[in-house]
């Protein structure tokens, strides 16, 4: 369940990230082909302004000549005598001389009737002279007595240009027309080089919607949209193009003459390099006549489509894994706080438990040490007895005497009986206080305490043990009052168990000496040594073990490991060795309780 639960949150995520990814890419490709477009119509609203400015300043320049030359009174002459060969002739040359300087295509001039009776290329093989001209626009429009203009291919030269006309007139009567005409090639090269330099396409259209000059050879003389018989009769009778057959360019979509300037159409024209998408920038020259059309290359935005999708892509995918990482990081981190909350919780436990296992341990250990306390007593219960027995006994008898020396009136001597039964009496009382205080469960307390008094209070109770076993105490205390910080009675337990211990060691010997020295150094230092057999090598680390014993009697094992532990709390150590005289010698380190601690 768990399982088919993960694999349905990771296809979930999958199908989130693809999700997301196709959106990016998307909005990546529409916003860059948006501010593409939106940044490229500037550009080619300036480059079709220039474009305009230079047709103008191209064509404006040859319009004034034909106004200019009709003034000059050898061409009325001409036109009046048209059928002088020799006036004809220096019209010629004249023509020719003027088409030189002002690098016109041709100059000619036409009588009344529209045929031409003069030229610049009076030598060419396409000689304008003896041809009409009078179903030009511009003729109709200079014989009306106006400047006139016109586009056309040249029915002679077969070659693409624009014609001004203007009237040669004599006393107000129009005489004939006199024609500049201005090569389109010529204007369409530099049109051209100034297209590659801004790295777009230029066409030039007319009314017609037939581009008549363009930067691109195939474009050249095509219709823009398709033509019908209709529009074929018209383009035939009109002459404009001459005998050149004009078809249609295929364009997707279909051209509109309709143009919104704020979002210019996009037209898959045919190129010398094959199918190219442009968008056509277009205004009207209308003095001219003209629809000017400025092409600029979609590929380029397409082009730096694919870098930018893959550079949209890496952002998208680390902009993703940062936010998964996140994600993941918080849930994470929901995860410690919520482990560390429980591990704070079971720690809490485990410490109540540990506290109370303690606790438990410590009354286990008072326990042991109280038993331990009573196991002593226990071994020494018969010393104790006859030890508590023998002045029983004597005070029995010395009150026994007491009176019958009372009956005989001999009070000086019940008064020395009665005294001795006080003494007798303390004697037992001490014993018994020492007893019921060593029996006593201690409660810990440490405090400054003279060791004279703990080795005093220790010895008081085995002292029927070693008069029972007639062993020789030897107790060697310095002169110097000297004092540990600790238990009195925990300490007098320590040094009960270890005389016990080598009082028990010591019934096998034939010699039974004791030795307590008591002296201090840096710290307090107590030696109790034994004329035993001592400690075999391979029990010294396993003495102070518990439940370790080589008694062959009754024992659990547990006095050495209290007493280990009673030092220890004390912060102090204890140790075995065997004495070069022979037996066990144990010694116990304690801190020494400085002065300022008694004041």
């Amino acid at each position: 369940m768990q399982t088919h639960s993960l694999l349905s949150k990771r296809l979930l995520i999958s199908i989130l990230l693809i999700g997301g990814l196709l959106i990016t890419l998307k909005l990546t490709y529409w916003y860059h082909l948006q501010q593409g477009f939106a940044q490229a119509q500037p550009l080619a609203q300036k480059q079709l302004k220039e474009v305009i400015n230079f047709i103008d300043g191209a064509l404006i320049r040859y319009e004034s000549i034909p106004q200019v030359l009709s003034t000059n009174p050898v061409l009325a002459k001409a036109l009046q005598h048209s059928d002088d060969a020799k006036e004809i002739q220096l019209i010629n040359r004249y023509f020719e001389e003027i088409q030189y300087v002002t690098e016109a295509s041709d100059i000619y001039l036409l009588n009344q009737h529209g045929d031409a009776v003069a030229a610049s290329n009076w030598q060419e093989t396409y000689s304008f002279i003896g041809q009409n001209y009078g179903f030009r626009p511009y003729y109709t429009e200079a014989m009306a007595g106006r400047l006139g203009s016109y586009y056309a291919v040249g029915t002679s030269s077969d070659t693409r240009g624009f014609y001004f006309a203007y009237p040669v007139q004599e006393q107000g009567t129009v005489l004939g027309v006199i024609v500049v005409k201005v090569d389109i090639a010529d204007i369409e090269v530099q049109l051209t080089g100034l297209a590659q330099s801004g790295q777009y396409e230029l066409s030039i259209s007319g009314d017609d919607q037939v581009i008549f000059a363009a930067s691109m050879p195939n474009w050249r003389l095509k219709s823009l949209v398709p033509l019908d018989d209709a529009r074929h009769q018209d383009i035939s009778k009109s002459r404009r193009y001459a005998n050149r057959v004009i078809s249609a360019l295929p364009l997707q979509p279909p051209y509109s003459p309709d143009i919104n300037p704020e979002k210019p159409p996009i037209y898959q024209f045919p190129t010398s390099y094959g199918e190219a998408q442009f968008i056509d920038t277009c205004s009207e020259m209308t003095k001219a006549g003209w629809h000017v059309h400025v092409m600029t290359p979609v590929k380029p935005l397409y082009s730096a489509l694919p870098p930018l999708l893959l550079l949209s892509t890496c952002v998208y995918l680390l902009g993703a894994l940062a936010l998964l990482f996140s994600l993941e990081r918080r849930k994470n981190m929901r995860r410690m706080q919520q482990a560390q909350q429980l591990l704070e919780y079971r720690v809490q436990e485990r410490t109540r438990e540990l506290q109370d296992a303690n606790q438990k341990l410590q009354d286990t250990q008072d326990e042991l040490v109280q038993a331990a306390k009573l196991t002593v007593i226990g071994s020494l219960s018969a010393s104790i007895n006859h030890e508590i027995n023998q002045p029983l006994a004597a005070l029995r008898s010395y009150a026994q005497n007491t009176q019958v020396l009372l009956n005989r009136q001999m009070q000086d001597k019940a008064q020395e009986n009665l005294t001795t039964i006080i003494s007798l009496s303390d004697r037992l009382a001490e014993i018994v206080s020492q007893f019921k205080s060593f029996t006593r469960k201690s409660k810990g307390l440490d405090k400054p305490t003279l060791i004279r008094n703990t080795i005093e209070d220790a010895l008081t109770i085995v002292a029927p043990a070693i008069e029972k076993h007639q062993v020789q105490l030897q107790l060697q205390l310095p002169d110097a009052p000297l004092r540990f910080f600790g238990d009195k009675v925990r300490l007098q337990q320590v040094l009960v168990n270890l005389i016990s211990n080598a009082i028990t060691a010591m019934q096998q010997s034939a010699e039974r000496l004791l030795t307590i020295t008591i002296s201090a150094d840096e710290q307090l230092c107590i030696q109790i040594r034994d004329s035993g057999p001592g400690v075999n090598e391979s029990q010294m680390e396993k003495i102070f073990e518990p439940y370790f014993t080589t008694s062959q009697r009754q024992g659990l094992g547990l006095g050495l490991s209290i007493s280990r532990r009673i030092v220890e709390s004390m912060n102090g150590s204890i140790s075995v060795a065997n004495a070069a005289g022979g037996g066990a010698e144990f010694k116990i380190l304690l801190p020494l309780c400085p002065q300022e601690d008694l004041l």
